[in-house]
């Protein structure tokens, strides 16, 4: 039986209290609320599968040393083996590819308000496989912040546009939540026996090699003299913020606070995608949009209330 939960992580992530884990997750959103737009503008110069290819490898290889340097070993539990290889082709394989797919084929307030589905997922999931109990009161805080998620991509003229330009990338996005999410729930028994920064290094090598080999043919398509320095400049921050950072943050919610609670933050990732969609990519964004993520917060903090409860429950 593996023990590594109980080493230290890295100085930032040891001994966080709950408030803090839950700061944490609010600099997550605004991450990945941002890599959307980031995203969208890099794919206009870099292919979807080279763009994963390339960030997974930079992040995974960060990833194995920062585990090195600490002097953690990268081997798992003989029983364990089997399932970090699931874990890692589905959250860092299939996953990716699904989500980068369907980013390019719709838009970013499809694809944020789509993502937004991942907590209600999850509750089903994590209730159906007994992992955790999800209460009356946070089924209500994940419904209320999904209705503001619809308020937030309504509003303001930016319509849903599930029209058949877009139906493939609206499928692949909803696929790409239910695999989120999937993944999600499966990695919580595993955190107990391992660091958020094991698993996520372990977890990411079998995903990588899969993007790279999906990816080879693009490779050797791409026009790489073509590509300009904002494009370089989006994939080191898809790569070092959204991927390093940010998936470090949410493996160590989902070992403190549970996975019901922590993907309930993902509601807030459409606020900001949306904000920055209308900065960026002139996106509309309007009162109704403004109102959406009050009604937004307001779910996250109830499902957060009932969370603080029932911590010893989900931990």
């Amino acid at each position: 039986m593996h023990t590594t939960s109980r080493r230290k992580l890295i100085p930032l992530l040891q001994g966080l209290t709950a408030h803090q884990t839950d700061l944490l997750l609010v600099g997550m959103v605004f991450v990945w609320g941002a890599n959307f737009s980031v995203m969208k503008v890099t794919l206009a110069f870099l292919s979807p599968l080279v763009f994963n290819a390339l960030r997974f490898t930079v992040a995974t290889i960060l990833l194995v040393i920062i585990l090195r340097w600490q002097r953690h070993p990268l081997g798992v539990a003989r029983a364990d083996v089997w399932k970090v290889l699931a874990i890692g082709v589905i959250g860092h394989g299939i996953y990716q590819i699904i989500f980068i797919e369907g980013l390019s084929h719709t838009t970013v307030a499809n694809s944020s308000l789509l993502m937004g589905t991942v907590p209600i997922f999850v509750a089903l999931l994590s209730a159906a496989l007994r992992i955790e109990r999800v209460t009356l009161q946070r089924w209500v805080g994940i419904l209320l912040s999904f209705a503001g998620i619809v308020l937030v991509i309504l509003g303001g003229g930016g319509r849903l546009q599930f029209d058949t330009s877009h139906l493939t990338g609206d499928l692949l996005m909803l696929s790409a939540a239910i695999t989120w999410a999937s993944y999600t729930v499966a990695s919580k028994p595993l955190l107990r026996r391992y660091t958020p920064l094991h698993l996520n290094a372990i977890t990411m090598i079998p995903g990588t090699l899969i993007l790279i080999l999906v990816a080879l043919p693009d490779f050797i398509r791409q026009r790489w003299l073509s590509v300009p320095s904002v494009a370089w400049a989006g994939l080191a921050y898809a790569t070092i913020f959204s991927l390093v950072i940010a998936y470090l943050i949410w493996f160590t919610a989902v070992q403190r606070i549970g996975n019901a609670r922590t993907a309930v933050y993902s509601n807030g990732i459409p606020v900001v995608a949306s904000l920055l969609a209308w900065l960026v990519l002139r996106e509309p964004f309007g009162v109704l949009q403004a109102i959406g993520g009050v009604i937004i917060l307001t779910g996250v903090t109830i499902a957060q209330r009932d969370g603080r409860s029932r911590n010893a429950h989900d931990v």
